[in-house]
């Protein structure tokens, strides 16, 4: 069996300073900075920015092109057949697949050389488990409902990161719905062809992450993890 090499980013940019608005006008394009734009709060503007600057400084390091020149397209959706599907570099053989996903000052990416999908969350609070739980299939709903109280947040993090991941690699999103396939604990239960995973975030134990790789048999990966400076300092030469 080929094995899918799985790389995975952690960059913490809860320390974002005010100039990179500045260095996202030399490296994001006109698409990017446009929707910052439409983010109210300057915070949500900041966080946008940071981690698309993450994302295009990681797949410089993957693929030998500085993080201005990287072109992005979507793939075609696998429900409709528009072309709003998930994001794929605009060239690349052999094709190099990407996910982001971003919450509260984490920065989660995941590259491989299959469709990956990758989602970090923080910890909900107990009322928005209850909340979201239908939403959940309904077993992995059962799942949670046999956790104590105080376990639940946590638990029910884990299946949502693991659910979120495996509808970005199929490229769907959340328009696929989060109840038909299962992914909860069982894996022997899991979408065939896909391998997920949760990913080991020790100094992070508020967040819950994990990565879809259309692989079987992909190792846990170790995640890379960088702090704010990632988005300043110099690209090294891959």
């Amino acid at each position: 069996m080929t094995r899918v090499r799985l790389d995975v980013w952690l960059v913490r940019t809860n320390e974002t300073r005010p100039d990179t608005a500045a260095l996202a006008l030399e490296e994001l394009d006109g698409r990017e900075r446009e929707r910052a734009e439409r983010f109210v709060a300057p915070g949500d503007r900041l966080r946008y920015l940071a981690a698309h600057i993450a994302l295009r400084r990681v797949l410089a390091l993957h693929t030998g092109t500085a993080p201005g020149d990287l072109r992005f397209t979507r793939a075609t959706c696998p429900r409709c057949g528009g072309p709003h599907g998930r994001p794929e570099l605009a060239v690349g053989t052999p094709p190099v697949h990407f996910s982001l996903s971003h919450s509260h000052g984490r920065v989660l990416i995941a590259v491989a050389a299959a469709p990956v999908g990758a989602d970090i969350q923080r910890s909900p609070g107990g009322g928005t488990v209850e909340a979201c739980l239908p939403a959940l299939h309904p077993a992995e709903r059962a799942e949670v409902e046999r956790r104590p109280a105080s376990a639940r947040p946590a638990e029910f993090g884990r299946l949502w990161t693991r659910k979120e991941a495996y509808l970005k690699g199929i490229g769907t999103g959340l328009a696929h719905g989060m109840s038909t396939e299962y992914l909860g604990t069982d894996a022997r239960g899991r979408p065939p062809g896909w391998t997920v995973l949760d990913l080991d975030l020790a100094e992070d134990p508020a967040y819950a992450a994990a990565v879809a790789v259309r692989a079987e048999g992909v190792r846990p990966p170790e995640v890379r993890e960088r702090g704010a400076s990632f988005l300043r300092a110099a690209v090294p030469a891959v």
